[in-house]
């Protein structure tokens, strides 16, 4: 089997916060290191977005160019997924030239096989501004749920698409002013052509989670109805035709962006010098089973689920020197439901949020990526909260995984030099020990396969409760004066566990994965199977795993990342009897600093 998965390319238009995180990177991240130690032939790929109405409204506000934004933000994003241990095989970006000659080829492709229409429709216009205005530009109230300040593109509360027309009250997201309707000619794909094609594929896939399904069957039963797909934006991929009323006019980046995913795995195989190898990973019977999985966040459901396959049907056969291919649809889109940040939604205008390049500079990426796996929001909202990090930290990480670990090694190297000593003869406890070894895998590996990272992270976090529970009944600090065999074989048999842990922990706590293998002194490459140290073999001294996370840390993460108005609350929160003290020296070092 060989597998294509990709995550939603990230908006070049500022950082990742760890809803981004949690939503579509983490579980991709997991899911593609079990495969890799599996030996399965695996391509991670994503990039940033660079084009659309969020990069040219921050380039707008920030008196910079859209290249200057997408250019930054490409570094900061990729950095960031660096620091956090995303393994993509290559992070990309829509601004390639590949990926505007792929774009332009799939609108043609569509507009030959008669799947695209020109008509005239009536574009937000700004008279004061003298412009066109996209989607976004234009702010209004949600006609199907009356929230307000909700952009003309998609209702961050219902997650229902909109268009300006729609909402109630629109004015534009510039100046604040009232806004007319004039008349623009634009490209649309007619998504009921292949309304009743997706029902019969979205209705054989049985195993896609019910949230997923659920919403695309929603959708599909109301009735598809035709979308534009092209835009009045004077930053994208222009429209590929030299015709008067379309000139300036460019691809709608909601068409454009999911072709990144095929355009920047070309560029990746291109960079490896098999230009030809993208095809395996895209193209249906080309060479072998490939499965495409996209993950993604739940408000993505309906533009990876419904309208990315129409545009993949919509272009029809791919040709080459081997023949005529359709292209690949998605065999699963494992979206996740929203983090919430202690109860309330993310808010990147507010600043309401965790952003991850900011917590990584206080706390460990196993930190983040261990917490963030352990509430992972895989069918129901979650929420992130401060003092629930610190105890997950505290007790599980430190005093189960870290405490077993450093134990065993203790042990190995008071009492036998530093080396793994003789098994000698197995107890039924012994036997169980190595029973619970092969059922960590087993079940861990299943829990991976149908995405459920959180209780596939606890079956791992039991395999350490074991191994701490069946070192308490042995108690080796006792049998070491009376029995050495005895105690020989409870240090081999946790020996053995400790190894356990450092291959099944890799998909979620890479780095603590990494350093048990260097503390048990193995070259060995990690697989997904179990092999026993040798008798003899020589382990490191322990060192500390993981460090307790303190309530001065938490403190100070507080008063130097969030807002003004929202340390006083949180402060209030979680420390009530000093919280104003604190306020009082934040205010004192922020006027030091004005001052300065």
């Amino acid at each position: 089997m060989r597998y294509t998965v990709t995550s939603a390319l990230p908006y070049a238009n500022g950082p990742i916060h760890v809803g981004h995180l949690a939503g579509a990177y983490l579980p991709a991240d997991i899911f593609v290191r079990y495969l890799r130690l599996k030996g399965e032939d695996v391509v991670f790929i994503c990039g940033t977005d660079e084009h659309g109405t969020p990069i040219t409204f921050r380039a707008l506000k920030e008196g910079k160019s859209p290249r200057e934004i997408v250019d930054y933000y490409h570094e900061h994003i990729k950095t960031t997924f660096e620091r956090a241990k995303i393994s993509f095989d290559y992070f990309g970006r829509t601004e390639l030239p590949v990926h505007y000659r792929i774009s332009q080829e799939f609108f043609l492709k569509a507009l030959e096989n008669g799947y695209l229409v020109k008509k005239m429709e009536k574009q937000a216009y700004c008279e004061h501004d003298k412009m066109f205005l996209p989607d976004r530009y234009v702010i209004g109230t949600c006609p199907y749920c009356g929230a307000e300040e909700q952009r003309g593109d998609q209702c961050e509360v219902c997650g229902h698409p909109l268009t300006p027309e729609k909402l109630i009250n629109p004015r534009c997201n510039i100046c604040g002013g009232s806004i007319t309707f004039k008349d623009s000619a634009h490209y649309y794909i007619k998504m009921q052509e292949f309304q009743a094609r997706l029902k019969e594929w979205i209705e054989k896939n049985e195993h896609w989670k019910s949230n997923v399904r659920n919403t695309v069957l929603g959708w599909i039963n109301e009735g598809l109805e035709e979308r534009a797909i092209t835009r009045d934006l004077n930053w994208g991929i222009p429209v590929p035709l030299d015709e008067e009323d379309v000139k300036g006019k460019v691809l709608y980046v909601w068409f454009e962006a999911p072709i990144g995913y095929i355009s920047i795995t070309i560029e990746h195989f291109k960079r490896l010098g098999e230009q030809d190898k993208w095809k395996k990973h895209w193209l249906k019977g080309y060479d072998g089973e490939t499965r495409i999985i996209h993950f993604i966040g739940k408000d993505n459901i309906p533009f990876h689920a419904i309208f990315w396959p129409a545009f993949l049907l919509s272009y029809g056969e791919f040709k080459d020197e081997k023949g005529k291919f359709d292209w690949l649809l998605p065999y699963d889109v494992p979206a996740n439901e929203y983090l919430k940040l202690e109860g309330k939604k993310f808010s990147t205008s507010r600043n309401w949020a965790i952003w991850v390049h900011e917590f990584l500079d206080e706390f460990p990426a196993d930190y983040l990526r261990y917490y963030l796996t352990a509430i992972m929001p895989e069918t129901r909202d979650s929420d992130f909260n401060f003092a629930d990090f610190k105890s997950k930290i505290n007790d599980e990480l430190v005093n189960n995984l870290g405490n077993f670990v450093h134990r065993a090694l203790t042990f190995a190297n008071r009492y036998f030099d530093g080396k793994v000593p003789e098994r000698g003869e197995l107890d039924d406890l012994d036997k169980e020990a190595f029973e619970e070894i092969e059922r960590t895998f087993k079940d861990v590996s299943e829990l991976i396969l149908n995405y459920r990272f959180k209780d596939a992270l606890k079956r791992v976090m039991e395999l350490s409760a074991f191994g701490n529970r069946y070192f308490d009944y042995r108690k080796p600090w006792k049998t070491a004066k009376t029995d050495r065999a005895r105690t020989a074989t409870t240090v081999n048999v946790s020996l053995q566990i400790v190894k356990a842990l450092g291959i099944v922990l890799e998909p979620f706590l890479p780095d603590a994965s990494e350093k048990i293998w260097h503390l048990l002194n193995l070259e060995e490459v990690k697989v997904w199977r179990f092999r026993p140290l040798k008798e003899g073999h020589g382990v490191r001294k322990a060192e500390i795993l993981f460090r307790k996370v303190e309530d001065e840390q938490i403190k100070n993460y507080i008063i130097k990342y969030f807002p003004e108005n929202a340390v006083k609350d949180l402060l209030r929160k979680y420390f009530p009897r000093d919280y104003k003290e604190l306020l009082k020296g934040k205010k004192e070092k922020k006027k030091v600093e004005e001052e300065k």
